[in-house]
């Protein structure tokens, strides 16, 4: 029965252009998108999640994509987006090394989203204040395609927020749906992470009943 299906809501987060929707699309779909548009405010996308597949505490629940737009001109707005967070998936181009060091502001916004007007485009992530939120992170690099050609010998694992989180991390190339392939390190990963979200302390188990949307 479909209204008996619990759902768990996802963010994806990172700056403008890293190839969030494209991401979403292959996650949700298994296929790539060849011209995908800004994403304006915040596009939802859900797909099926067979938590512990195949063991005796199988079940299936719905995984809501929450593909936030990241355009600074709306860091004061979107937490409306937020509220609840059973998970978060950060999202940076490796091509574009900003777009990995912005992250630890992501997850502060994230963390923060009840006082973003107080926090300032300067506020930084605070590893002692992620140790109490307890909510299950993925940190995924796009354009891992065009990271090979270029990457750049004197960048550094070290500081990475996934460490710091104690993260999985997945590098993939979002136009190949091989990344994702079933049975992959990437796809092993994926559904791990996804595993946990249903169990986030935070989780809010709202039932998908025949009443129910996405807005």
């Amino acid at each position: 029965m479909m209204s008996s299906v619990e759902k768990v809501k996802i963010l994806v987060v990172g700056d403008s252009g890293v190839g969030k929707t494209s991401l979403v699309q292959l996650i949700c779909h298994n296929e790539p998108t060849s011209n995908p548009g800004w994403t304006i405010g915040c596009s939802v996308e859900v797909k099926l999640h067979e938590y512990k597949a195949g063991t005796p505490a199988e079940k299936t629940y719905f995984l809501e994509l929450w593909d936030v737009g990241g355009s600074t001109s709306h860091t004061n707005s979107r937490s409306i987006f937020y509220n609840p967070v059973h998970g978060v998936i950060l999202v940076h181009d490796q091509t574009n090394r900003k777009s990995h060091q912005n992250l630890r502001k992501w997850l502060a916004e994230v963390l923060n989203k009840d006082n973003m007007k107080l926090l300032g485009n300067g506020y930084e992530f605070d590893p002692e204040q992620f140790a109490g939120s307890q909510v299950p992170i993925l940190v995924i690099g796009t354009k891992l395609d065009l990271a090979e050609s270029i990457r750049e010998k004197g960048v550094s694992r070290s500081s990475s927020i996934a460490e710091e989180c104690g993260a999985d991390e997945i590098n993939l190339d979002c136009q190949q749906v091989k990344s994702l392939a079933p049975g992959s390190t990437n796809a092993v990963k994926l559904s791990r992470f996804f595993d946990k979200g249903h169990f986030s302390p935070t989780l809010d188990r709202r039932r998908f009943g025949k009443n129910s949307h996405v807005d």
